[in-house]
């Protein structure tokens, strides 16, 4: 028997081997290259966002309510019973306008008693006059008897007495006439009141009492309607106690309302009430300011959506504020980034190409140790988060002191450039509010910079990259 060729299985066997080698090169050799094959260096690891020209404002948002800056609670003045009222709500008044009336036959009484009064009063001033004319013709009289020694002493004496006692009590009864004629006016004035009368030009907004109700002011004025000048609104705002600080008198603020459909109307700052009130433990100031309602838009009790502009830019370009890290006070011109005393250096400038060659591995979100040996992609709750607080308080991470609104900052951003790499840019920012800030150097308009992470199907490691190849079929 001749033995079998053990050759061929051999270089059979090595052939197989080395295909297999060659195929599991071919593969990692694929997957390690391909972010140098697509071009991408990392940029699919992050969210762009594109920057753009538009407004920016800075402000502080409240709720309020509107309320007449202009408005009486017409009462009543004297008790009765409500006879009549002439008006309902919305109704447009004039002053002057009767608006109701209350019974006056018990006020109407009176009058006419302290008038019938003071008539007789009157006739009794003309006999006591007449009384006083008479006392002084018998005093003339006796004390030209008395120059020829042809009466007594005594009658002459009397006399004198007659003509003083007849003034004196003209006297009195000319003062009860005019305590008489002032419980007359009283009395009329009462009268009067029964009627009531608009004390300015305006609209009927409510009304408490109803018709036919007995009112009593004997302990306190009883309210019957209220009466508004609903041209001139109030807008009466609620600001919590840490933006109270960013408003100032004189500043612009507008509002708008449930059913304005986006509508503004716009006032200045009128007053800040210094005294809070406080709701569950929740400290709120009141800020007031007043809009013109010629049209009759605006009514009583709307509630409003209020917005004080702290500062604000038109046409300018503008960066989502998610986009942006450590932002700082703007550093004194010539002087070196972070070489001030006390501050820390600025971070240096450098591209996702520069840290690791390839890019693919600077900042990427994933690693498992948290590593990478670029800056990582800051998330945009984080940005926001810091903008937000450097917004509010003027405060950077690492910074005391305080800005005003609009003051210009410097701040980090993550800028595409066209290798598709990915580099940090220092840029000065002025105006920002939560959503995006103002560019005033170091971005251009269609410039691409990084917003954020990408979604976990691109932010993982290798995520643009082909899955990896199998060990091959089986020969």
């Amino acid at each position: 028997m001749t033995a079998p060729p053990s050759r061929p299985k051999k270089n059979r066997a090595l052939r197989t081997s080395l295909i297999v080698l060659a195929l599991a090169l071919a593969g990692a050799g694929t997957w390690l290259a391909w972010p140098h094959l697509s071009g991408s260096n990392g940029a699919a690891a992050y969210q762009f966002a594109s920057v753009q020209r538009g407004d920016i404002e800075d402000v502080v948002t409240a709720t309020g309510t509107l309320q007449p800056r202009d408005y009486v609670d017409v009462g009543a003045q004297v008790s009765g019973q409500l006879k009549k009222i002439h008006v309902e709500v919305g109704s447009v008044v004039k002053a002057g306008d009767l608006l109701g009336e209350i019974d006056s036959t018990v006020y109407l009484s009176k009058v006419d008693a302290s008038r019938a009064q003071l008539r007789n009063l009157r006739a009794t001033l003309k006999d006591r006059e007449a009384q006083l004319a008479l006392a002084r013709i018998q005093l003339r009289r006796q004390q030209a008897l008395m120059a020829e020694d042809a009466t007594t002493r005594e009658s002459l004496q009397t006399a004198e007495a007659n003509a003083k006692s007849a003034e004196a009590s003209l006297e009195a009864l000319r003062a009860q006439i005019e305590q008489n004629e002032s419980s007359l006016r009283a009395d009329e004035a009462n009268l009067q009141y029964s009627s009531i009368l608009s004390p300015m030009n305006g609209t009927v907004v409510s009304i408490s009492a109803r018709q036919g109700q007995t009112l009593n002011t004997n302990q306190s004025a009883p309210t019957i309607l209220q009466v508004a000048d609903l041209t001139t609104m109030t807008v009466q705002t609620q600001v919590s106690e840490a933006d109270i600080s960013r408003l100032r008198t004189g500043m612009e603020a507008y509002f708008t309302t449930l059913g304005g459909q986006g509508k503004r109307w716009y006032g200045k700052l009128a007053k800040i009430e210094p005294t809070p009130t406080v709701t569950n433990n929740v400290v709120l100031y009141n800020a007031l300011f007043d809009v013109p309602n010629d049209n009759g838009e605006l009514m009583t009790q709307m509630t409003a959506q209020v917005y004080f502009i702290v500062a604000q830019a038109r046409d300018v370009l503008q960066v989502p504020l998610g986009a942006l890290s450590q932002i700082r006070p703007l550093q004194p011109q010539g002087a070196g980034a972070g070489t001030a005393a006390g501050e820390r250096p600025a971070p240096r400038m450098r591209t996702a190409a520069a840290d690791g060659g390839d890019g693919s591995d600077a900042g990427r979100p994933g690693r498992p140790d948290g590593q990478g040996r670029g800056p990582r992609a800051q998330t945009g709750a984080e940005a926001g988060a810091a903008g937000e607080a450097f917004r509010r308080t003027g405060r950077g991470p690492r910074e005391g002191g305080q800005v005003a609104a609009g003051t210009p900052r410097q701040a980090t951003v993550r800028v595409l450039r066209p290798d598709n790499s990915i580099e940090e840019r220092i840029i000065t920012i002025g105006v920002s509010n939560r959503v995006a800030a103002q560019v005033l150097s170091g971005l251009e308009e269609g410039d691409r910079v990084v917003a954020g992470a990408a979604a976990a199907g691109g932010s993982q490691p290798g995520g643009n990259r082909p899955p990896m190849m199998g060990p091959g079929p089986r020969l």
